[in-house]
């Protein structure tokens, strides 16, 4: 049995439809916006993105994504205060071309993170997450440089466990916790220098999509283009696609790093 994008829409349109959404398909993007009529809120689901995830998981990628709608549309348009859950909030990383601002127009609290990334802020609601704006931050009296620490703090309480893999003689360390966070792992500086005194190679972070945390342990060539193919195929699995660049990790710092072919990188300390 084969899935296509068409195929995938109207199973998607059949599971996600009720009497309380309106579902829009955008043709030029592929993608399919279940809004809540009440609210006006919304989640914009990319077809294609669930049809590489049913080639590898079959009905199971569209139990998943028809679940994570579901839960999002149900706490959307709800009032958070931040006296009962301060202790549920955390950094979520996102791509630089995701939005700035909420459906409402308020602006989002983010900070520029890399030249790939930001780092944007949420309030953890157990099954799902509100992205936190400036106008929750007037109504709960709280200012951003406290988010940031509550932010930073909870990261760093996060399970690190991963799984490993050896490929030609690169080792491949893999956060897949799926609890929402995983690339936010990237944000816990103290995770990160521990990782860096067993790694014997070069250091290489990656976050793909939001549900996956890479590090590579590079030792010869082949490596980065064992790195760039593995980035490549979750950030065009993922549902929420971050970015396929790798970056190398070196005294506490990222640099995004290019892998142009074989046996060929560059990264931005080349200068030409």
């Amino acid at each position: 049995m084969k899935m296509n994008t068409t195929k995938m829409r109207k199973s998607l349109e059949e599971r996600l439809n009720a009497e309380d959404r309106t579902i829009k398909f955008d043709r030029e993007q592929d993608t399919l916006r279940i809004e809540n009529n009440a609210t006006g809120k919304g989640i914009t689901v990319s077809i294609p993105s669930v049809v590489n995830k049913w080639n590898e998981l079959k009905d199971k990628a569209i139990d998943d994504i028809v679940y994570y709608v579901n839960e999002a549309l149900s706490v959307m348009g709800k009032e958070h205060t931040l006296a009962s859950e301060n202790s549920h909030i955390y950094p979520v990383i996102r791509s630089t071309s995701f939005p700035t601002e909420s459906d409402d127009g308020i602006k989002l609290l983010y900070d520029d993170h890399t030249a790939e990334t930001r780092v944007y802020y949420a309030l953890d609601l157990g099954k799902s997450y509100r992205l936190i704006d400036h106008k929750w931050l007037e109504r709960n009296n709280v200012s951003e440089p406290a988010i940031r620490e509550m932010a930073k703090f909870n990261v760093r309480s996060l399970e690190t466990s991963m799984k490993k893999d050896i490929v030609a003689g690169n080792t491949f360390y893999f956060v897949n916790s799926n609890d929402g966070y995983d690339a936010s792992r990237i944000l816990n500086d103290v995770f990160l220098r521990q990782m860096s005194e067993k790694i014997s190679g070069t250091m290489t972070v990656s976050v793909p999509h939001q549900d996956v945390l890479i590090i590579g342990d590079i030792q010869n060539e082949t490596g980065y283009d064992i790195l760039a193919q593995m980035t490549m195929s979750f950030f065009t699995n993922g549902y929420v696609p971050i970015t396929a660049l790798s970056f190398l990790y070196q005294d506490g710092e990222l640099e995004p790093i290019f892998i142009l072919g074989k046996n060929k990188r560059n990264s931005d300390d080349q200068k030409s």
